[in-house]
């Protein structure tokens, strides 16, 4: 099986005439083709990987029309494409999807959120800090904000509005909760983007011969472990803090014998997955299958899967797995085009012509995705913007782990960023309440605040991404930073588009 990243492309193969001028027209003619994507989501209403391949598709015939690009080297997409999914990462996706629908079919979420209110001090802040944890154990393995947004709305929603909690508060902790599987291994979010970035800093590390030990997931794991650990607890800190408003003290919470044994069973296995990958036990392909398997059993048995409701799990598990496989194909076939444009090229001397220091480059990168946030979700993201602006980001700047984190961070920001933030808009249909919108957003507002002063910690104090980090692991510096020219030379030197078999 192969292992490399979930881009095959190289970012400085082209087929480019030796005009000047042609070339630099083509290059921003890729440019107006991402823009044309962004107009055709919001516009059409159509699916995103419907979008990518009409929009890749018409950017290939203006290429091969312009001379651009030999249309013989589009014969060698299917192969490419089929190589891509010998990639092993990708048998994490339905299991990931499997894991989501289970969670929401089966009755743990509900024994985890009865539980958490039974040990925590009879409060009113209790039931908002129970499914905040609810959210941090869940989310990783519902494998999608989506799913973690549906799975909280049905299970914490109901009894926080008998807890007398108001419905902005609801709203929002519903919304943060959500995003936080995120940054906690081994969420889908965080795996797509390791596997991209393994595949962006291969390419860095060819271009600029740099002998540093290329990231891999664990890595990127290993490095939001601290980050995630400060927003789950500045997280936790706020809602208790939130809940001191209310003032209704909450019924002490009763369970069960079945329910306290469920609770607790679910709770062991979760911290085990999840620990297990986070401290490198095991893959998260394997935790994916582990939790897949014990949950599809458990619901077997328990008779809660049975006839219409199993069909309706797998086929439902059927239909998002092939959304994200037919999005993984558009998006490879997109940022494929742009490259045989020139647009990587582009992009390459413009992340190497700002000026200032690293940080400086950093954040424009980080600007830039969370701009498109606005028009692409966060797989759309990692699959399209992420292979074009992260490489050469990367020649500039060696450390990995660091960019890593500070894009899961951009990630996560853009799920709950007002008007538009996907868990929002999520929230918001799923629980079918009427909110101000200003109400909802002054609730999110402390965590908000808190999740940028995160982001802002780690770009400015990249060590947080380091700690537990062994010295032969690290990223190592070139000598010297390199000149525009040499960026450009050696950016043109990487490994060439292969030709068509």
């Amino acid at each position: 099986m192969g292992h490399g990243g979930l881009d095959p492309w190289p970012i400085a193969g082209r087929y480019l005439p030796s005009s000047c001028g042609g070339r630099h027209l083509m290059e921003w003619t890729g440019l107006a083709l991402l823009g044309l994507v962004g107009v055709g989501i919001i516009s059409t209403g159509l699916p995103a990987a419907i979008v990518l391949i009409a929009v890749a598709t018409f950017g290939a015939i203006i290429g091969v029309a312009a001379g651009t690009i030999e249309g013989s080297t589009l014969w060698a997409l299917p192969s490419r494409l089929i190589n891509l999914f010998e990639n092993d990462l990708l048998q994490a996706l339905p299991l990931y999807v499997m894991m989501g629908l289970l969670l929401d079919r089966l009755p743990v979420a509900d024994a985890l959120y009865r539980a958490g209110n039974a040990v925590l001090p009879r409060s009113p802040s209790a039931p908002l800090v129970s499914g905040m944890m609810l959210g941090a154990l869940l989310g990783p393995m519902n494998g999608s904000v989506g799913a973690s947004v549906l799975g909280l709305s049905r299970v914490v929603s109901p009894r926080l509005a008998a807890e007398g909690i108001p419905a902005p508060n609801r709203h929002a902790i519903i919304a943060v909760a959500s995003t936080l599987g995120v940054l906690v291994p081994p969420s889908l979010v965080l795996i797509l983007l390791s596997d991209a970035m393994l595949s962006a800093h291969t390419m860095a590390v060819t271009a600029t011969g740099r002998s540093d030990r290329v990231v891999n997931t664990q890595d990127i794991f290993h490095a939001a472990l601290v980050p995630g650990g400060i927003f789950l607890a500045l997280c936790l800190a706020l809602s208790w803090i939130a809940g001191r408003t209310a003032t209704k003290l909450p019924d002490r919470e009763r369970l069960t014998a079945g329910q306290g044994l469920l609770a607790a069973v679910a709770l062991v296995s979760l911290i085990a997955l999840l620990g297990g990958v986070a401290l490198g036990y095991f893959y998260a392909v394997e935790a994916a299958a582990m939790g897949a398997f014990a949950l599809l059993a458990a619901g077997l048995l328990t008779g809660r899967l049975r006839g219409v409701v199993l069909n309706k799990v797998l086929n439902d598990a059927i239909a998002l797995t092939g959304a994200l496989f037919s999005l993984l194909l558009a998006a490879t076939t997109f940022t494929m085009v742009l490259r045989l444009l020139g647009t990587a090229d582009l992009v390459g001397k413009m992340v190497s012509s700002i000026p200032g220091s690293d940080i400086t480059a950093v954040a424009v990168v980080l600007s830039v995705i969370g701009v498109s946030a606005f028009v692409l979700d966060a797989f759309e993201i990692i699959f399209v913007i992420v292979p074009i602006v992260i490489p050469p980001l990367l020649i500039r700047i060696a450390d990995a782990r660091w960019v890593s984190v500070l894009v899961l961070l951009t990630l996560q920001s853009s799920f709950l960023l007002p008007p538009f933030g996907y868990a929002l808009m999520m929230v918001r249909g799923v629980l079918k309440e009427t909110v101000a919108f200003r109400s909802f957003v002054r609730s999110l507002a402390p965590f908000l605040a808190a999740q940028w002063l995160l982001l802002l910690l780690v770009l400015f104090f990249p060590q947080l991404t380091h700690v537990g980090q062994s010295s032969e692991d690290g990223s190592r510096l070139p000598a010297a930073p390199l000149s525009d020219a040499e960026f450009n030379k050696r950016l043109n030197e990487m490994i060439k588009l292969p030709e068509p078999e």
